[in-house]
């Protein structure tokens, strides 16, 4: 029987994938190229059901991640779920450890408490998330990493609103690159950019940056919201 070269020389393009004596025939069944080899059994996204889809001049593929709700109507590009996947993960293990955490907490920019961030939370909770907001559940004059450590440990995971306000404020915040780092390893932080874009983040904290997560770009607020409870949520 012919052995899985994975182990090895990993998976990381479709070349490799297709070298492989045991996997040249499931091609492109479960393989999320760019973060190595994954189990060709428990696939991150339906291929089944894979449409292409063309906005402006940007071209994307649309997919279903497996932790999408049966019936759901809701549109994924590649890229998105490669980034999801390892949160999925996470939460998949974390409501079975603690079960009683809320759903996700956000992190914002003070000055986006009664604008973006709130109409996140609003949208958030809408869509049934139950979520960690520091404006409700925080007092003022807390650093923003102290928020970050609260909130994570009372959530499953965290939301950071990469707005320019976010941005234009978090050298002054006092983030430690290895204390980002480690929020970032364990794969519980979710950057939802708003009004700016992943570049701009990446001069002022290029590990933030390194994780792609959502943009109100290439979706509103409320389709943001939609996708964040599809990932936290554990369907029943």
């Amino acid at each position: 029987m012919a052995q899985c070269t994975a182990p090895v020389r990993g998976h990381s393009s479709s070349a490799a994938a297709a070298a492989c004596p045991a996997c040249r025939y499931r091609y492109g069944r479960g393989y999320s190229y760019g973060s190595g080899y994954s189990n060709p059994s428990h696939p991150t996204y339906s291929s089944s059901t894979s449409s292409s889809t063309y906005s402006g001049n940007r071209s994307s593929a649309s997919v279903r991640p497996r932790w999408s709700r049966a019936g759901s109507t809701v549109s994924y590009t590649l890229a998105q779920v490669q980034s999801l996947t390892p949160v999925r993960e996470v939460v998949e293990r974390v409501a079975v450890q603690q079960p009683d955490l809320r759903d996700c907490f956000l992190c914002h920019a003070w000055l986006d408490r009664q604008g973006a961030a709130k109409e996140l939370d609003d949208a958030l909770k809408a869509a049934g998330v139950k979520t960690w907001f520091s404006e409700l559940d925080l007092g003022l004059g807390v650093p923003m990493m102290r928020t970050i450590d609260r909130g994570l440990a009372n959530s499953r995971i965290g939301l950071v609103l990469v707005t320019p306000s976010f941005i234009k404020g978090l050298p002054n915040q006092g983030v430690a690159d290895k204390e980002l780092s480690a929020l970032l390893a364990g794969n519980r932080l979710v950057p939802i950019v708003h009004e700016t874009t992943y570049d701009e983040l990446r001069n002022v904290s290029p590990l933030l940056a390194s994780r792609t997560g959502l943009d109100t770009k290439e979706d509103t607020m409320a389709e943001v919201a939609t996708k964040i409870a599809e990932l936290v949520k554990i369907w029943v």
